[in-house]
């Protein structure tokens, strides 16, 4: 039996979108396959002891390519007989392959996972990674739009995959109800909302849903939009809300993973306009929240940044908003889903029949296996 060896900086207990991939992949694994190296964080023990594979921690919340890092992983592949590894996000733990080849490892695979497209415009990056990828046997991407700026870069080395991110289709499904979620912002059965939920960045466009909304709500006028998320970028936002003078807007702040599915259940709509910043450097991989909000039955509406139409089929499942700076765009979409709500069940109904089809972590998870085999 072949057993593969993980080692990923990015892990739960802590949160992120990186984190959820590696472990939702993993856990669907045979238990004596797979071997868990990652760093320490608060609350690891106790999570650790519920997994049923073994799971190695570094003393520090960090593992970098160092001399002690590559006799460590060198130690645990013959410790557990490993033959295959894994590497959860390829820069720059990849570097680790030539030590893990010479301790026994046969096949090696490293994931990207968007932000590395930024990278490859970066002469000093671009050498970063065309080094790690020569050390691996497969890189995989998460969308075609990865794969197009990554493989001029990398595919004269290494083999190119794409594996992307699923959804846990039992967690987000259409019989959730949203109604508990609505009566605690004092929103009645009948209120038109439209939910955002993603990491408070300029990338994701919550700042032109707030000046999309008034827009809204003049055609709807108890029309709300929930703001589901932290980050940086909240202060600002808040301050835009008093500044243009939009109502109905709610800032929810961070949601636990269990709640989650509840808040896309809450919505009619499900917007997050999406932007390309920094001349490229700061571009959506993929948006998972637009599977997740799918696999609710929800109409999504997508901005057009790298990978995120891939997450939608346009006018099928929801709209790609071509131009994601535009409020006006934006409201349009918005308006076009809400004033015909038997176009927006139907494209529910479709989005929750493509997650089932294509992105169910169980699917992924078989074509995970295959290629390490």
């Amino acid at each position: 039996m072949t057993r593969t060896l993980v080692v990923t900086n990015d892990f739960p207990p802590r949160q992120g979108g990186i984190q959820t991939y590696v472990s939702a992949l993993i856990r669907r694994q045979p238990a004596d396959s797979v071997v868990v190296f990652a760093p320490a964080w608060e609350g690891a023990a106790s999570y650790d002891r519920s997994q049923a594979f073994p799971i190695i921690r570094h003393r520090t919340s960090l593992v970098l390519p160092t001399p002690e890092i590559r006799r460590r992983v060198g130690s645990l592949t013959r410790e557990y007989d490993c033959d295959r590894a894994w590497f959860g996000a390829a820069a720059p733990l990849a570097l680790l392959a030539p030590t893990l080849r010479d301790n026994g490892i046969e096949r090696v695979m490293a994931s990207t996972h968007g932000h590395e497209t930024g990278w490859v415009r970066l002469p000093g990056a671009r050498q970063v990674l065309h080094r790690l990828a020569a050390g691996v046997d497969v890189v995989t991407y998460i969308t075609e739009f990865t794969r197009s700026i990554l493989a001029p870069v990398l595919a004269d080395v290494t083999e190119l995959r794409h594996l992307p991110p699923g959804v846990d289709v039992a967690a987000f499904n259409p019989a959730i109800d949203g109604a508990p979620v609505r009566r605690r912002l004092g929103l009645d059965a009948g209120t038109p909302v439209v939910a955002c939920v993603s990491r408070l960045v300029r990338r994701k466009g919550q700042d032109v849903l707030i000046r999309a909304w008034q827009q809204v709500r003049s055609r709807f006028p108890d029309a709300a939009l929930l703001l589901v998320g932290g980050g940086p970028d909240l202060k600002r936002l808040q301050a835009l809300v008093e500044r243009v003078g939009a109502t109905g807007v709610h800032f929810v702040g961070g949601v636990s993973s269990p709640d989650l599915p509840s808040y896309y259940a809450a919505c009619d709509v499900f917007a997050m306009p999406c932007r390309t910043r920094r001349a490229g450097l700061d571009v959506e991989g993929l948006g998972m929240v637009y599977l997740e909000a799918a696999a609710c039955a929800r109409p999504v509406i997508a901005g057009s940044s790298g990978g995120a139409p891939e997450a939608v089929r346009h006018g099928e499942t929801g709209l790609v908003v071509d131009d994601p700076r535009s409020p006006t765009a934006v409201a349009d979409s918005i308006l076009a889903l809400l004033d015909d709500r038997e176009r927006a069940t139907a494209m529910g109904a479709a989005g929750r029949a493509w997650i089932e089809a294509v992105w169910s972590w169980d699917s992924l998870a078989a074509r995970w296996r295959s290629l390490l085999a």
